[in-house]
């Protein structure tokens, strides 16, 4: 079913708020619990975590307000994209996890690989005219 220009804009607004949200909570969760998020990384083996936890929290804060202003959207998908998939077998790796948890750490892992397609299909489509980068062209 053929979408017509303006419904789409404003779906791809829709989404990319949608989209912004984890990422925006995620990483003002982590800058209010850095000591805990560290451990939590040094425990899933991740090295130079004390660095990589400001890392995190700068690319989770800054790329959710990228996609939900829409500005650099491609690229910021795409960093976004390949930071969810190296991410989630180090955190959400459910076939290690005991019975109890193996649940919930497959449900983790299973939205992971939808916000990475998600991402992708941003990559794709880009922002929308709803947004920075929409602005910048012409349609």
């Amino acid at each position: 079913m053929p979408v017509n220009p303006s419904t789409q804009n404003f779906l791809m607004l829709l989404g990319r708020i949608a989209m912004s949200v984890i990422f925006i909570v995620a990483g003002i969760r982590k800058a209010m619990a850095i000591a805990g998020t560290v451990a939590y990384m040094q425990k899933n083996g991740v090295p130079f975590a004390e660095f990589l936890v400001y890392c995190t929290i700068v690319l989770e804060i800054g790329g959710g307000i990228a996609i939900l202003l829409g500005w650099k959207l491609r690229s910021v998908a795409a960093a976004l994209a390949i930071f969810v998939l190296v991410i989630t077998p180090i955190f959400h790796a459910f076939w290690t996890f005991e019975p109890a948890q193996y649940g919930n750490q497959l449900n983790h892992f299973m939205k992971n690989l939808a916000l990475a397609g998600g991402l992708l299909y941003m990559l794709v489509g880009g922002a929308g005219a709803y947004s920075i980068d929409g602005k910048n062209t012409r349609l």
